[in-house]
This record gives C-alpha cells, sequence and structure tokens, in this order.
C-alpha cells in the first residue's frame, strides 16, 4: 500500500513539512490548497518540489460545498471545480477530495447529488482527472459513508468514487464492517485518523483532537480490516487535526504519523487472511518479560551516595565489569548497574545531567526481531565500540537520547552477566525482600507523551491504561500507564506542563533525564520495612493527618493503620484488591525509589497518593536547599 499523509497534520511552512514527510518515509502527500495559497512560488513550482522530495502528490483537497445547489450556485460551484482542476494540472495532482456540502443553500436529495457528480466526473475526465466523495460526520445531508456510496453509486461515472475517513465512520460510531460491501474499485482514496473516546461535538473533536492511529481510542485496525476486506489496495493517508501537533516538531510528527501507519498495516496484514496488501516484512510485536537491567550514568561522590542508598535498600554488589568501571548491584530478580565509565555514552550522559539513569535493559522474546521492528518503524539504532569481552547486545534510542538495550534467552544475550562481569561477595548486606522492578516511571513534557505512547505500544505487546490527572499542589501532572500480558512489564509515562510541579522541576533541573523513579515490588511490605530500618533506610516522612484521613475513607484496623504509619506506608485499593506504597527521600535532583505490594487484582499506581507524596517530597527538597543555603 502507499503512504501518505496531509500537509495539514504537519506543522511549518510548506518546504518544512515536505522535507519532514520524505525524511520519515512516506510515498505521497494530500496537499492542502492554503499549502499551495501561502508558498511564494507558483502551483507547478509547488509540484515539482514535492516530487523533487520523491513524494507524489497523492491528493488535492478540500473542494467544499459543491452538490445540491439551485441555480445560480449550481454554476458557480462548477465554475469553481473548473479553476481548482487548473490548479492540479499545474501541481500534478490526478484527484481531488469533495467533501460533503455545508452550504446554507443546498438542497437535499440523492439523485440531484447524483447528478451534479455525474457532470463533474465528465468534465474530470476531459482533463484526466477523478474526484472524490466524502461524507462528513457533521454533514448537513450527508453524514454517512453509506449516503455518501449511494450518490457516487447513482452517479455511475468512472471518474467519480468514493473517500473513507475513519473519523467519520467511526467517530459518530457507524458500524465499520458496512464498508465492506462497497467495491474496491469505487473507493478512491482511504484516510485515518485515531482520536480520544470522549463526549464532544464532532466537529470540534475531528478539528482540535485526532490523533495518530494507535494514540486514540477509535477501532481503526476493524475499520482497516473491513476496506481491506473489499480488495483496496490503494493509497492510505493519515488526515491529522490537532492543536498540539501543530505546534509540535514537523520531523517529530512525521516519524510518529509513518511509525503509526506502517503499524496499522502490519496488524493488518497479521489479522486478515488473504489480504492484498504486500508480505509482511517486518517481525511481530515482541513480548517484554520483564525488566533485565537499569543502569545510572554515576560518579565520584553522587556514585558513592548512590551506592549508600542502594545498600539502604538492600542491595549487595554482585559483579564489576571485566574491562569497563560499572559495578552490578542485586537483589532478588533486580539487576542496577552503576556506570563511572567516563569516555563511553553514559560518561556523556552524566557530563549532561549528573546522576542519571542512561539505560534500561528488556528481556524480550527475541532481541534481534525487537531491534529490527524498532528501525523498522523509525527508532535509531545505538551502538558504541565494544571492548574487549563484550557482547554486542541490540539497542535503539529511548526517551530524551536514553538507550534500550533488548536481551533474550535463545541468542544467549542474557548470559551477559556471567559473561562481562567478575562476580563479587558481599555478605555484609542483608536482603529486604525486594523481589523485582514493578514499574519505571519516565517523565517528559505533556507534548511527548502521545509520541512515546506510540512508541512502546507499536514495538511491543502492551496495553494502555486509561490517562489520569496527577495533582500536584503547583500544577497537574498527567499520566499514562502501559503494561505487558501478565504485568510483567510496567511502564508509566507522566507528562508535565509546568516547571513548578515535582516532575517538571525534575525535568529541568536534570536537562530532561528519561527516568524520575523507580519501583520494586515485595511480597511482604511490613516485612521489608522492618529489614530497610535494620539498614539505616531512611523513608519519605509522610504526615499523621495522612494516616488520620486514611482511617476515615478506608476500613481498616487501628493495629493496621498503626504499622503503616510507623513504617510511612502509604495505602490504596480498589474493587480487585489493595496496594501498599513505601518511598525513599529524593536523590540527585529529584530521583527517588518506591517500594510496593500489590494484593489481590490491584492493578493502579496510587494514583490518589500522589499529592501527599509529592507535598512530602518537596519538603524534604526545600529542607535540603536551605541547608545548603
Amino acid at each position: 500500500m502507499k503512504t501518505s499523509i496531509a500537509t495539514v497534520s504537519i506543522s511549518g511552512d510548506l518546504t518544512e513539512k515536505l522535507e519532514a514527510i520524505a525524511e520519515a518515509g512516506f510515498g505521497g502527500i494530500e496537499i492542502f490548497e492554503q499549502d499551495v495559497v501561502t508558498h511564494d512560488g507558483a502551483p507547478a513550482e509547488v509540484g515539482r518540489m514535492v516530487r523533487d522530495h520523491g513524494l507524489e502528490i497523492m491528493l488535492f483537497q478540500p473542494f467544499r460545498d459543491f452538490e445540491g445547489l439551485p441555480e445560480p450556485l449550481r454554476g458557480k460551484a462548477f465554475d469553481r471545480a473548473e479553476r481548482k482542476f487548473d490548479l492540479m494540472q499545474e501541481l500534478g495532482a490526478e484527484l481531488m477530495l469533495v467533501c460533503a456540502s455545508q452550504h446554507p443553500g443546498a438542497l437535499g436529495g440523492a439523485d440531484r447529488a447524483a447528478a451534479d457528480f455525474r457532470e463533474l466526473g465528465e468534465r474530470a475526465a476531459a482533463r484526466g482527472l477523478r474526484v472524490g466523495y466524502e461524507a462528513v460526520a457533521w454533514g448537513r445531508y450527508i453524514a454517512d459513508h453509506r449516503d455518501a456510496w449511494e450518490i457516487v453509486r447513482r452517479a455511475d461515472h468512472p471518474n467519480v468514487g468514493l473517500i473513507l475517513d475513519s473519523f467519520h465512520t467511526l467517530g459518530p460510531k457507524i458500524e465499520p464492517e458496512s464498508v465492506r460491501r462497497i467495491p474496491s474499485d469505487k473507493i478512491f482514496f482511504v484516510q485515518l485518523a485515531d482520536a480520544p473516546e470522549i463526549e464532544m461535538d464532532l466537529q470540534y473533536r475531528s478539528r482540535h483532537f485526532r490523533s495518530m492511529p494507535g494514540e486514540g481510542d477509535l477501532a481503526i485496525l476493524r475499520f482497516m480490516q473491513a476496506v481491506v476486506s473489499t480488495g483496496y489496495d490503494g493509497p492510505v493517508s493519515l488526515e491529522i487535526f490537532n492543536d498540539q501537533f501543530r505546534g509540535g516538531s514537523p520531523k517529530t510528527i512525521a516519524k510518529d504519523g509513518y511509525r503509526a501507519l506502517q503499524c496499522v498495516i502490519d496488524d493488518v496484514r497479521r489479522s486478515t487472511p488473504g489480504a492484498q496488501i504486500g508480505p509482511i516484512a517486518t517481525p511481530a510485536r515482541t513480548k517484554v518479560e520483564r525488566v533485565e537491567f537499569i543502569e545510572f550514568a554515576t560518579r565520584g561522590a553522587e556514585a558513592a551516595a548512590l551506592a549508600a542508598l542502594l545498600r539502604s535498600l538492600g542491595f549487595r554488589k554482585a559483579g564489576r565489569h571485566i574491562t569497563k568501571n560499572l559495578t552490578l548491584w542485586r537483589q532478588g530478580d533486580i539487576r542496577l548497574v552503576l556506570n563511572e565509565e567516563e569516555g563511553d555514552f553514559a560518561g556523556s550522559v552524566y557530563t549532561m545531567r549528573g546522576t542519571s539513569v542512561c539505560d534500561i535493559g528488556l528481556q524480550v522474546s527475541s532481541a534481534a526481531d525487537t531491534a529490527a521492528r524498532a528501525q523498522a518503524l523509525g527508532a535509531a539504532a545505538f551502538s558504541q565500540p565494544l571492548s574487549p569481552g563484550q557482547l554486542d547486545i541490540p539497542a535503539v534510542r529511548g526517551l530524551a537520547g536514553s538507550v534500550l538495550h533488548f536481551v533474550d534467552e535463545a541468542s544467549g544475550l542474557s548470559d551477559v552477566w556471567s559473561v562481562e562481569f567478575t562476580p563479587v561477595e558481599d555478605a555484609t548486606v542483608a536482603e529486604a525482600g525486594l523481589a523485582r522492578v514493578d514499574h519505571i516511571a519516565q517523565t517528559m513534557r505533556y507534548d511527548e507523551m502521545l509520541s512515546w505512547s506510540l512508541f512502546y505500544t507499536t514495538l511491543f505487546d502492551l496495553t494502555k491504561s486509561p490517562m489520569v490527572d496527577v495533582t500536584d499542589p503547583n500544577g497537574l501532572v498527567r499520566s499514562q500507564a502501559l503494561q505487558a500480558p501478565g504485568r510483567d512489564f510496567r511502564i508509566t509515562l507522566n507528562g508535565a506542563e509546568t516547571h513548578r510541579t515535582l516532575a517538571g522541576a525534575f525535568l529541568m533541573e536534570s536537562f530532561g533525564a528519561p527516568v524520575q523513579h523507580i519501583a520494586f515490588a515485595t511480597d511482604d511490605i511490613f516485612a521489608s520495612a522492618a529489614r530497610l530500618k535494620q539498614s539505616g533506610f531512611e523513608p519519605l516522612p509522610i504526615p499523621q493527618n495522612y494516616y488520620d484521613d486514611l482511617a476515615s475513607r478506608f476500613e481498616l484496623s487501628d493495629e493496621m493503620v498503626s504499622a503503616m504509619k510507623a513504617a510511612h506506608v502509604l495505602y490504596d485499593q480498589d474493587a480487585r484488591g489493595d496496594f501498599f506504597q513505601i518511598y525513599s527521600r529524593p536523590f540527585g535532583g529529584g530521583q527517588f525509589f518506591e517500594i510496593v505490594q500489590r494484593r489481590g487484582g490491584y492493578a493502579g499506581y496510587g494514583a490518589p497518593n500522589a499529592p501527599f507524596r509529592i507535598a512530602a517530597q518537596k519538603r524534604i527538597l526545600r529542607q535540603s536547599v536551605e541547608l545548603k543555603i
């Protein structure tokens, strides 16, 4: 299938848009008339510029308020169409989108509209052009693709066909299966757009809240399965209207769009037997088995402070790298690496950000397939010179230039710990019962959240939880949780809109470090708390008021509340289970660790506790600043 994106979907001037679209990998564009009119070159020059970028103008749009008009308006509409045909021929565009009329003077009637399109088809054919008719969800007479198809059917002209837009079908909840009844040769063009499932005027939602496929809640896969079942193998294009994208980076938006579109096409190939849309060339989404390791770039006194914090959490030094200044710390199935090397990637991260997470290793079903899929979907490969004895582990760039490494058992990459590290015996530390990584929390600007959610969900087999608002005393932080089947891997994306929030301040102070906190799971939080106390761990202090309020909100025994208060444990519950949390004090400019216990089927992250946790962390950070002064 040819891939395309509407120029209106990308920010910038036409030159910037074309550069971004071509670099992302698209084959063509839908060119919006406004982009031609605002350009300072002639239409023929615009057409040459498009082709010089290796792109094709697959659609010219929009042509509005055409069908069903009485005279003299009807004649004027045909005159306008002829002028647009002139423009299309100068551009080198062959297909024009005609959207359902909103003209206040338009008359209803399928036969009247069909007659108009039959004549328009004749005029287009005389110039070697075609026209496609699109229903719009808020159309005055035609708001349903089934009605638009009936008009095209009655027009019965080879140069008149239907244009399908997923939003105009799925937004108003029209059953996409109805598309299967349309002959493939009468579908001239297909546009895709996702959107959040929110109650809102359809036109306003369409103009401001469309998103890339996979970023919203619409049934894009079902829509495309219905389209390809007809035998359609023509262009598939993105038409996205989104206020956030209009102010974003053209290259980022274009790359996200290409990733989303390629993923949809891949999903359709895999889920639709006999689909005539080419062979499956990209490996399937990978299952994340677990977090294999988390690596910190650190050095000197900061490395010593972090090592001391890890000891207080029950981690023991378990290995030293055979050639580099790396130490491995372990507890349960958790592996943390402290990288003090000065001349490699971690060294440059430390120079820019100080102590921070620079690398996350994931155990996956196939490391090679994961890397291949990531690169096919536009991720940048990562590599650096290997020292003697090092394994060549596949990796790609992640959030804020960090690294994601992929290991698996089949290829032997999971043997890295025995191959690259010399064991260290450390009997001085008593483990605290921390068993595994429960989740990793990545912090970013709010306007990056859709992009990174798309990155993870197109690469891995993950599901999204509903986005929630985390209340900070100085603003809102939006949080999106992604999890693997079985919840063996969880990651939360936290979007900050202002530097006044704790998350925003962390981004500012760390120059955009990708991970703000890591949560470790225990099977008995009170036993872990007792061991942590013996190890000298200092939990985040939670005030008495929290526990007074807790006793009023939940049916907890006095003994339970007292035990939580003594250990500074926070609590939450839902219909399926309950949840306990202990936080470390902030370190390294606002990073922190969390210890959690999930009981029953609790699937959340303790969001109701966030305001209390954030207030306590801000008190600690203020005290730290005051002491320095």
